[in-house]
């Protein structure tokens, strides 16, 4: 079995990095030993796990199987030999998360920090699709996301929940009001998120349930871009209000009962629900309707 687990590293470090060179990088060792390796595995097997193609390979259906069985294993591996790293640094552990909002995010960083004050926490940014792929991957612990659905095999608990707001122009008509009616957003010139973002189906769902009308003038990928394009007058737009970014020329206007809002959730692969840390940090931060 010590044979095989050696055979079966080598094969994963060339399915996970796409070439024997940079598999041999990667574990350290030579490249002909790597290709003996998977070499040895496919005979004893009589198996083919890669198709060779000069210096190009792909994985065979085989082999793309057994990558999805050897992953989860490997990156076990590697966690824990960050563990002992962390001990050898004088650290209890490392705990990694992934998000999609930097200010929830760092918001939960800085309270973890203080409940586990030997604890390294790696905290970093990503789409909600490249979160999703990092979690799979056992690259990440925890992600932080704000979706309305998850797969089956994610174990998901909600953080927190926020209002959306309207963003405008300090010259634009709702500047000077406290809060406004949704049925006004018929009568605006909108500046949208992408397709997929969150943000936006909230605002559209809405919309559609009260048949109000939309008239999107412009579609922008980062919110950033959007405040931008109200101090422009293009329109007014739409963030979550714990991501506004109080700017000279902008302000946020809140809707009437607050008929858009973001839910966050806490996700972790289901198959660790039950380490302690992860176990912790869900059974600590749980939302509580106010």
């Amino acid at each position: 079995m010590h044979q095989y687990h050696k055979w079966l590293r080598s094969f994963y470090a060339v399915a996970h990095r796409g070439s024997f060179t940079l598999a041999a990088d990667y574990l350290s060792i030579g490249q002909p030993t790597v290709s003996e390796q998977v070499k040895a595995l496919e005979k004893v097997f009589k198996v083919e796990l890669f198709h060779r193609n000069g210096s190009s390979i792909e994985m065979s259906l085989a082999g793309k199987q057994l990558y999805e069985i050897t992953k989860p294993l490997f990156k076990l591996e590697e966690e824990a030999i960050h563990l002992l790293q962390s001990f050898q640094q004088n650290k209890v552990g490392m705990f990694r998360m992934g998000a999609v909002s930097p200010p929830i995010a760092m918001e939960l960083t800085y309270l973890l920090r203080h409940e586990y004050p030997s604890i390294d926490f790696k905290t970093s940014f990503y789409s909600a699709s490249e979160t999703l792929v990092k979690l799979y991957n056992f690259d990440i612990d925890v992600a932080i996301l704000a979706q309305s659905s998850f797969d089956p095999n994610l174990h998901t608990q909600v953080y927190k929940r926020y209002p959306i707001v309207a963003v405008v122009r300090e010259d634009h008509p709702w500047a000077t009001q406290q809060e406004i009616c949704v049925s006004n957003i018929g009568n605006e010139q909108l500046i949208l998120r992408e397709k997929g973002s969150q943000t936006r189906h909230q605002v559209e769902e809405v919309c559609h349930q009260k048949n109000i009308a939309m008239n999107c003038v412009m579609q922008l990928n980062s919110r950033e871009a959007i405040f931008h394009a109200i101090l422009q007058g293009v329109g007014i737009g739409f963030v979550v209000e714990v991501e506004y970014i109080d700017m000279p020329g902008i302000k946020a206007i809140s809707f009437v009962d607050h008929p858009f809002y973001i839910e966050y959730h806490l996700c972790c692969l289901d198959i660790r629900k039950d380490r302690p840390m992860i176990q912790d940090v869900f059974k600590n931060h749980v939302y509580e309707h106010t």
